[in-house]
């Protein structure tokens, strides 16, 4: 069956036996890629600088520059190709170590064509992928730009400033500090100063997948590796190669699964679930967590190793009570967002309120609250129960941080389920929207409250994490 593609698929075959290197052309042709077939190194990476090419297929023995030099030369160009590597049985420890050096896969002679053709299309995949992601990020720094960090107290502009330190260093970071403190604002800064700026950004949080599925998420499967595993998959810290791969609350990651994180930042080798072949990225790890993992390493929760790996560069986030001074500016900013060009004035006794209130939840608990004063704004001025909002019964809740009894009265009759949601939904209300707070206070598992709010599908993540 003719290989039917929408877009030319270009792909460089360097191979000095005459005959083989004539077949391989024939038959790839045959199948719609567009070749460039060249008999040694110099002359394949003449054509790669030339023009662009989706894949490689290199001659592990070549005269002059043997496979392992191009494969090198062919990863420093501005858009390299996925490189597939050929041997024969002799040199296969050297095609091993090709693939430590970022070659894709190798084929032992005398190939396999059926074989050629599945890592082909494999190896096309990925590149496809890589490629969507690197034009999504471009994408979204052309749209957000710079990340607007909002406030000049001190506490904000010392990390700040050492965040722009740790961006010029090529070194794991790990960021701490409570929920809705703005971890992943600060780890995009991170990644928007670096000379990563334009590779891929890639998030996952660590706490809203169970351990099998999240390391399939970062290292990707095979097809039939275990039961619902229709198809390959490509892992995230293979999208996130070259780039920057965020793992939020890395507190949450089971023991078995550190393990393997630890191998992966120890050597940048991983393997696929239902694959035993290892394979290579180069990204750079940023963390973020809410926990004390030092308490973690003393409970026998958080392996030490791993935090002396992540831990680089600590960059701790003050709570917003620590940066009190910064409250009038996040308010303008957030209304600004909502009135772009006029702001309605607001009540001066508003700042004495927001001046004395706790914030469990942080600068994500001063955004909601500062949405939901526009949502029920309806002229005049601003005022505190705008920014509160009145139950019912007419209990100003954000003082207390305690709900009035009759919030937890549920009429008899009402199915357990819908009684358990209600109680999860008020309890989050009453602690700004912050989970770990609201897990806490349940006795469930951060996991499982993430797993509620998935039925119920309330589970939106926001950014000030």
């Amino acid at each position: 069956m003719e290989n039917q593609t929408s877009a030319v698929i270009h792909v460089l075959i360097i191979e000095d036996e005459d005959s083989f290197r004539s077949l391989l052309e024939s038959r790839l042709n045959r199948k719609g890629y567009c070749i460039t077939a060249t008999a040694s190194g110099e002359e394949g990476l003449k054509a790669a600088r030339e023009k662009s090419f989706d894949v490689a297929l290199v001659d592990i023995r070549l005269p002059g520059m043997d496979g392992i030099q191009v494969l090198q030369a062919l990863r420093q160009l501005q858009s390299p190709p996925e490189v597939l590597m050929m041997t024969g049985h002799g040199t296969i420890e050297t095609a091993i170590e090709a693939m430590r050096q970022g070659a894709y896969h190798y084929l032992t002679k005398p190939l396999d064509l059926k074989e050629l053709e599945l890592v082909l299309a494999k190896a096309l995949e990925k590149r496809r992928l890589a490629d969507r992601v690197e034009g999504l990020n471009r994408a979204l720094d052309r749209q957000t730009g710079e990340p607007e960090i909002v406030g000049n107290s001190p506490a904000l502009l010392k990390v700040i400033d050492l965040t722009r330190k740790a961006a010029s260093w090529d070194i794991p970071v790990l960021i701490t500090g409570e929920s809705g403190t703005g971890k992943e604002l600060i780890a995009k800064a991170l990644h928007h100063w670096s000379n990563r700026k334009g590779k891929p950004w890639i998030a996952i949080n660590c706490g809203t997948l169970p351990s099998n599925l999240l390391e399939s998420e970062l290292f990707g499967h095979e097809k039939g590796a275990f039961s619902g595993a229709v198809a390959s998959r490509v892992g995230l810290v293979e999208a996130a190669h070259e780039g920057t791969l965020f793992l939020d609350e890395i507190g949450e990651l089971e023991v078995g699964l550190q393990a393997k994180l630890l191998r992966f930042l120890e050597s940048g080798e991983y393997r696929r679930i239902g694959n035993n072949r290892l394979f290579k990225s180069k990204v750079r790890v940023v963390a973020a967590t809410n926990k004390n993992l030092e308490e973690a390493i003393a409970a026998g929760q958080f392996r030490e190793d791993l935090y002396y790996r992540l831990s680089g560069m600590v960059l701790r986030l003050p709570p917003l009570r620590e940066r009190r001074g910064d409250i009038p500016l996040l308010v303008q900013y957030f209304l600004k967002r909502r009135y772009p060009h006029r702001q309605p004035p607001i009540d001066p006794s508003v700042w004495e309120r927001l001046e004395a209130y706790r914030f469990p939840g942080n600068v994500r608990e001063l955004a909601h609250m500062v949405d939901r004063a526009c949502m029920l704004y309806d002229g005049g001025m601003l005022s505190w129960h705008h920014f509160v909002g009145f139950c019912d019964d007419g209990v100003d809740r954000s003082r207390s941080h305690k709900p009035a009894d009759s919030a937890f009265v549920y009429p008899p009759g009402m199915p357990l389920e819908e009684v358990r949601r209600r109680h999860i939904l008020a309890t989050l209300a009453m602690v700004g929207g912050n989970k770990a707070v609201a897990a806490e206070k349940l006795g469930i598992g951060l996991r499982t409250l993430y797993r509620y709010l998935e039925e119920w599908n309330l589970a939106q993540q926001d950014e000030l994490t």
